[in-house]
């Protein structure tokens, strides 16, 4: 009884992991192990040496910290009581973060090396130790998750920002536009009825901006497009219209060309052409603003719905039966701007009446991101070449991410989809994105692979259907 009373056993019973141990496995824990003091702010675990300890708090602290090359940030923080560092079957060989001592710090040690030794004495505690492994790990994954997740947030919302900057300043300047040509419409009007343009002219001028509001010319290039302005500009000025030049764009871009205002002309009085031709410029220019605007409001609308798509907003979190396609659709969506900025060729290749598959919407788009922005990060600054294909196979849904970069050496590709091992600089990637998508992929019942060659890397995912 009295060897329950020193110190260093008191010590190691306040530890939960080793409360209610018989007396003897108290023992020979402290001959196997030992009780060290460290100072307020000294490194209790260096960053990249060797997992070696597992240690557990009697008194003060271990604060631990991610590092980086660019500073170290806080992760968690180890309490009297609890337990780290290596324990009993893990596979951590080299440590990930660094610890430091938070105040006059106390802590039990004891080496990897006596595991062995620790499991013959005392199986419970090995248990118990396992248990509290397995909550670490769970902890862990649930943590890389969500960190992955910010991580490819905060890759699309550069590239999402921007495409919706895009919609929303075309709206405004086709609004001011708009508020422009409306305060100046009634001057127009009026001018047109001062010009006393006769009956007959008037409804074949209303008759030509109805069916002009629904033409839509063809594409031309800018020097052709310079052609048609200057032939129209002079014809309008053979016709009394002196300022010809400042209507021939708002005409042309409803399909209108000299051929077409001729018969129109020919009604008018000369004094009424210019006026007529002002008003119905600005009547069209109008029209075509209020078609701008609209279409950059669908535009946004459109990228909210792929968002919401991507993100699974509108759903719950369970798993439902989805069409594959859509989540591919809304994450290459959102990469849009990454695509534009390195010129990329994307190839949609969906088979045809496609299976739906059982899953959760917002795991699957994580997959895909990671697997499209690797695919990105791998192509040439030109000529870069994305293929995304959707067939389907043996009763599985199968997609393939196709990138024509440099490709894959066998070294890498045989630890690809290992935790944490990354070729990308310190900083830019964790290590942890293609574990993630396999995880998921395999938690949906399918399976994650990747081949590679010089010019053509492809990473394959099937999934089962639903039948």
């Amino acid at each position: 009884m009295s060897q329950l009373l020193t110190p260093e056993v008191a010590a190691l019973s306040g530890i939960t992991a080793f409360q209610d141990l018989p007396p003897a496995v108290l023992d020979w824990l402290l001959q196997a192990g030992e009780l060290r003091q460290y100072a307020p702010g000294e490194v209790v675990v260096e960053a990249g040496a060797p997992a070696d300890r597992l240690l557990a708090v009697v008194s003060g602290g271990v604060q631990y910290y991610a590092v980086n090359s660019v500073q170290a940030s806080p992760v968690f923080r180890m309490e009297p009581g609890q337990v780290g560092g290596v324990l009993p079957y893990s596979r951590l060989q080299i440590s990930k973060g660094q610890g430091i001592a938070v105040g006059e710090t106390t802590i039990y040690e004891l080496l990897r090396s006596q595991f062995s030794a620790l499991e013959h004495q005392s199986p419970d505690l090995v248990q118990r130790l396992v248990s509290i492994m397995n909550d670490r790990a769970r902890d862990e994954v649930r943590a890389q998750e969500r960190d992955d997740k910010l991580r490819a947030l905060g890759k699309l919302s550069a590239g999402l920002s921007h495409e919706l900057n895009n919609p929303a300043a075309a709206i405004g300047r086709a609004a001011d536009a708009l508020n422009k040509h409306l305060c100046n419409s009634p001057l127009l009007l009026k001018n047109l009825m001062l010009a006393g343009p006769p009956t007959t002219a008037m409804i074949a001028l209303k008759a030509l901006a109805s069916e002009s509001s629904e033409r839509q010319p063809p594409a031309l290039s800018a020097l052709a497009r310079a052609d048609q302005e200057d032939e129209l500009a002079d014809w309008l000025e053979t016709q009394g219209v002196p300022d010809g030049y400042a209507l021939t764009d708002g005409l042309l871009a409803a399909g209108l060309t000299s051929a077409q205002l001729t018969p129109l002309l020919a009604q008018l009085p000369e004094a009424a052409r210019a006026p007529a031709l002002a008003w119905l410029e600005a009547h069209l220019t109008a029209l075509r603003l209020t078609r701008d605007i609209r279409e950059a409001s669908q535009r946004i609308s459109t990228l909210v719905s792929d968002v919401k798509t991507y993100s699974h907003m509108d759903r719950a979190g369970g798993r439902e039966p989805l069409a594959l396609t859509d989540g591919l659709d809304s994450t290459l969506n959102i990469f849009a701007h990454a695509l534009r900025d390195k010129n990329v060729r994307l190839t949609r290749d969906y088979a045809p009446g496609l299976p739906l598959v059982l899953g959760q919407a917002g795991s699957l788009n994580q997959v895909w991101t990671n697997l499209i922005d690797n695919a990105l990060d791998a192509l040439p600054a030109k000529g870069g070449e994305l293929t995304v294909r959707v067939t389907a196979q043996n009763g599985f849904v199968r997609i393939d991410i196709q990138d024509n970069g440099a490709g894959i050496t066998p070294e890498v590709l045989a630890h690809m989809f290992e935790p944490f091992y990354t070729t990308k600089p310190p900083g830019e990637g964790s290590g942890q994105g293609l574990d993630i998508a396999r995880r998921i992929v395999q938690e949906h019942g399918g399976r994650l692979e990747a081949t590679s060659e010089s010019g053509k890397t492809e990473f394959s995912v099937w999934l089962p259907s639903k039948m």
